[in-house]
């Protein structure tokens, strides 16, 4: 079939179809040439009747397979367009991903596809913050969002509110937070038995939080958890957090006496 012939979809279908009449008015011919001899025909017409109606199903069988395979198009469709998304922020951040972190991402990804034996489970809820640049999601969460700034978000900044940061150390300084965010919400989905003595008041207290209005569902650190070592609670981690203020990633709020951060996710 030429493709300029402005054919539908289905004309393969209808070739195909064509191809089976001309079989059945063969067929149909050859059974009135044997009916004119009825003793010996019978056995040939059944077998006749057999033959049409076994290409009768082969044709329902090839337009089902169609239908599926049409009906399938637009999620196909769909299934790329969030691809090519998920494709623009990865590149994304990998493009503002700090020099000494990628080396970890990568050092990490290298040796756990080289290793063998599956990844254990933790069976404890005493999580520190680690250095790896990711923390491990829970089964069924989704890790909390590391959603870097470019060099150009850095530069569009006033100078007063840009300082001396560099994006290497605000970058480290989301991932971190990003770590800060899994750990609380390991510990909030944690089951209590699982849950030992020195953390166990701490869970208590961040599911309280977490099931707040303004938190509920969305991952969160509290000012507590600043601790380092690429975030601290001095002149340059203050204004770290409020360069991710302005920017987005972070938005603030306060539950009782805790300041509470909420991370942004990227749209």
């Amino acid at each position: 079939m030429d493709a300029g012939d402005g054919s539908p979809a289905t004309s393969p279908l209808d070739a195909v179809a064509a191809a089976f009449k001309s079989r059945v008015v063969e067929l149909q011919d050859l059974v009135l040439a044997r009916s004119m001899f009825p003793a010996t025909g019978v056995p040939d017409l059944k077998s006749v009747d057999a033959s049409v109606t076994a290409m009768e199903s082969q044709v329902q069988d090839i337009r089902r397979c169609l239908q599926e395979e049409l009906d399938a198009i637009p999620k196909a469709k769909k299934l790329i367009e969030r691809s090519l998304k998920q494709q623009e922020k990865l590149q994304h951040m990998l493009a503002n991903l700090p020099s000494g972190m990628r080396e970890d991402v990568f050092a990490t990804h290298f040796e756990q596809s080289s290793s063998s034996s599956s990844v254990p489970e933790y069976n404890e809820c005493e999580l520190k913050i680690k250095e790896e640049p990711v923390a491990a999601p829970k089964k069924g969460r989704a890790p909390a969002p590391r959603w870097y700034i470019s060099s150009e978000e850095l530069d569009s900044l006033s100078s007063y509110m840009r300082g001396r940061l560099t994006l290497e150390k605000v970058n480290i300084a989301i991932n971190e937070v990003a770590s800060y965010a899994d750990v609380n919400a390991h510990l909030v989905t944690c089951p209590k038995q699982k849950l030992s003595a020195d953390v166990f008041d701490k869970a208590l207290e961040l599911r309280d939080i977490a099931a707040t209005g303004a938190v509920k569902g969305k991952p969160f650190f509290l000012e507590v958890d600043i601790k380092g070592p690429g975030l601290k609670l001095d002149n340059t981690g203050k204004a770290i957090l409020t360069v991710l203020r302005h920017l987005g990633r972070i938005h603030e709020t306060r539950i009782g006496h805790h300041r509470v951060f909420l991370l942004s996710k990227q749209a």
